[in-house]
């Protein structure tokens, strides 16, 4: 049976790998953050996420690198993988919006619609479900939204101020940008030549309702890989998962 959405589906991806990755030393003293293992799997964090593009009907994807780009390059050259890979290194620093504008421009397909991660974003969830969702709402971007565990435990009261339950990490009441993205065609002539398109390209479609937010699915794997912490976590995860 033909699948009538398939066709409005992107084929193609950007990946944001320029980070120093600071936060996540020394483990990116001599790698991208993208680069960095998440333990126990023997994969990096961009093996995982080309693995994903994919399963999700990902063809093409262009990677954009900065800090320490050869090793990165350097690996996607002796790597058996999934898709095509374009890499792009900006000579000078754009922004994450310039950044962005400046990939897109590599993708083969600029007339279709297409999907960006942030580099150190490692998750599992239908990307062909949030594409249909953002053709349904006629979206020129849309953003995956995610609601992290706070790393404490919560404690609930009663309306006497009687402590009436404990509860472990549990997930945040307010939903985050998740780092994963559809764009309609249109959305990188949006984009900044410089600067931040969350200050800018965001807030203006947000205030002429063209911006969505597509809920990842509960129970889908999701974790931005930020500092050290996250990997030891995102081992207990897998761990935990049968992985």
């Amino acid at each position: 049976m033909t699948d009538p959405n398939a066709a409005s589906r992107p084929v193609q991806a950007v990946i944001l790998a320029g980070g120093q990755g600071s936060r996540l030393r020394p483990y990116t003293d001599d790698r991208p953050k993208p680069m960095v293992e998440i333990p126990g799997t023997g994969t990096p964090i961009i093996g995982h996420q080309l693995a994903w593009l994919a399963e999700e009907g990902v063809t093409d994807v262009v990677v954009s690198c900065g800090h320490l780009a050869d090793v990165l390059q350097k690996w996607l050259d002796s790597a058996d993988l999934p898709v095509r890979v374009t890499t792009v290194v900006e000579t000078e620093p754009l922004g994450r919006g310039g950044g962005l504008k400046y990939a897109a421009a590599h993708l083969p397909h600029p007339d279709r619609a297409w999907y960006a991660t942030n580099g150190d974003i490692w998750t599992r969830f239908s990307l062909r479900d949030m594409a249909d969702f953002h053709t349904e709402r006629d979206a020129v971007a849309t953003l995956a939204l995610a609601r992290p565990r706070i790393p404490w435990g919560a404690v609930k009261t009663d309306g006497f101020g009687r402590v009436t339950d404990f509860i472990e990490a549990p997930p945040t009441t307010y939903e985050i940008n998740a780092g994963v993205y559809v764009f309609s065609p249109e959305f990188a002539g949006l984009l900044p030549e410089r600067g931040d398109h969350e200050r800018t390209t965001f807030p203006r479609l947000a205030r002429e309702r063209r911006l969505a937010g597509f809920p990842i699915p509960q129970g889908a794997y999701w974790r931005a890989i930020d500092t050290a912490k996250d990997l030891t976590e995102a081992a207990k995860e897998l761990a935990a998962l049968g992985r």
